[in-house]
């Protein structure tokens, strides 16, 4: 029996990468899953709440959280920092409101980061994906630190049929992206890019893969800015592939 899972796309992929999420649908039912998506979803909220704005990111969340009520089965969001707004933050925003606090935490307890739902709540890892060629991971700050997901990503990956895995320096790096926080402190932002391009480039991997397209967008800004010819992948595209 197939079961039914939401996806909840993220702005990032909705807006500059439709094909991660093809990639994300593609995987989700070679696992045997049925994909719906509301597309009456819009952000997390995260970037207002990251602002200090959170009476503006309180309506986005009351938003969301109306949207999913209306629909069945596990939450899917392939970005471990909108999974972590809404499994953390969301309770946070609602904390003196007894109603709004249980939907809240109620709606959290269905969310899932892609990779921790293949691992953890489907128990899978090999899903038939194959890519011949080098990679390196680079850990997300949302996904490891507030959702401790790395185990996870890295089971999928060591499956991956004619991959070449290569550990990548200071993995757990940040890339200097974090959201707003590029935006308001540039100069550090970019001295961390710099840093985590470097170890990218002395990887020797063909590819880094990451679980957050916020990070995707930055790294590969910096490696396409130098000329440098490796490139940074969202994990559902490499399991897409077969």
């Amino acid at each position: 029996m197939r079961k039914t899972v939401q996806l909840f796309i993220t702005c990032i992929i909705d807006t500059l990468y439709p094909e991660i999420g093809k990639a994300v649908v593609q995987v989700l039912r070679r696992v045997g899953n049925s994909v719906e998506f509301s597309p009456y979803q819009t952000c997390c909220g995260q970037p207002a709440f990251n602002a200090g704005l959170w009476d503006q990111a309180r309506t986005i969340a009351v938003h969301t959280i109306k949207t999913f009520e209306k629909t069945q089965g596990d939450i899917v969001i392939p970005s471990g920092s909108c999974a972590s707004m809404i499994r953390h933050h969301y309770p946070e925003l609602f904390e003196r409101d007894p109603t709004w606090s249980k939907r809240a935490k109620d709606f959290a307890e269905r969310v899932y980061e892609l990779s921790e739902y293949l691992v953890d709540r489907l128990g899978m890892t090999e899903i038939g994906a194959r890519f011949p060629h080098k990679i390196t991971y680079h850990s997300s700050c949302h996904l490891l630190r507030e959702l401790g997901v790395d185990r996870q990503p890295r089971a999928l990956l060591s499956h991956v049929h004619e991959a070449e895995f290569i550990e990548l320096p200071g993995t757990t790096d940040c890339c200097g992206f974090g959201g707003v926080f590029s935006v308001e402190h540039p100069e550090i932002s970019a001295a961390m890019l710099e840093r985590k391009i470097k170890n990218i480039e002395n990887s020797g991997a063909d590819y880094v893969v990451s679980c957050d397209a916020g990070c995707i967008t930055n790294i590969n800004g910096g490696l396409h800015r130098l000329n440098i010819p490796q490139r940074a992948l969202h994990i559902a595209e490499v399991l897409a592939c077969t």
